[in-house]
């Protein structure tokens, strides 16, 4: 197997240039709450954190991260990685949403190492997004590092902004996928992707 370097850059990485906290301990005064009191002082200082955490995907260049881990090989079926966990903030209301993505393509001659499925859907999901956007940020990314005869994406979440407020249901969940190349175009392809993420 010969390894080949990726310099997709899907989304150029951007650069946070302004403190959370100071406006964190804004919105504890707006909601009527004491920033100073004993059980707050330090929360300002851990919500940043917590939100440099779950936004990091902005910082992430894509092509580093999946750098020299894409193989020129002799394969042209089917690949799947199924179940793989994912949070993320729906934009609307940053509250968290989560799930499983089932990310399949079919393979011309070039693969990416296992673990970078995963660490593309994280790179996605750690932006403030709506599930459909994500569902085919991943697709389009996988499509272009790879060009694949297809690529299709299948996302599975719960959405807190529908169990904690709103029409406030807990059993719900959203499911949206993205299909590209042969995914799309044959529906054998397809089928045999949905039939295999069912198992």
């Amino acid at each position: 197997m010969k390894r080949k370097s990726s310099n997709v850059k899907v989304l150029a990485p951007k650069q946070p240039d302004q403190p959370i906290a100071p406006l964190i301990s804004s919105l504890l005064d707006a909601i009527g709450e004491d920033a100073s009191r004993d059980g707050l002082i330090r929360t300002p200082h851990r919500v940043e954190k917590a939100m440099r955490f779950l936004t990091s995907g902005y910082q992430t260049d894509v092509g580093k991260l999946v750098n020299d881990a894409i193989f020129e090989v002799k394969y042209d079926e089917m690949v799947i990685v199924k179940d793989i966990e994912f949070f993320s903030l729906c934009e609307h209301h940053m509250l968290p949403f989560h799930g499983k993505a089932h990310v399949a393509y079919l393979a011309r001659n070039k693969v990416i190492g296992l673990s970078k499925l995963p660490r593309i859907v994280d790179v996605f999901a750690r932006r403030l997004q709506i599930q459909e956007r994500l569902t085919q940020q991943i697709a389009t990314c996988i499509e272009e590092m790879l060009d694949p005869v297809g690529v299709g994406v299948v996302l599975e979440a719960e959405h807190f902004c529908m169990m904690m407020r709103g029409v406030e249901k807990q059993g719900s969940s959203t499911v949206t996928s993205a299909m590209l190349g042969a995914f799309r175009d044959n529906k054998e392809t397809r089928d045999e992707f949905l039939s295999l993420i069912r198992k």
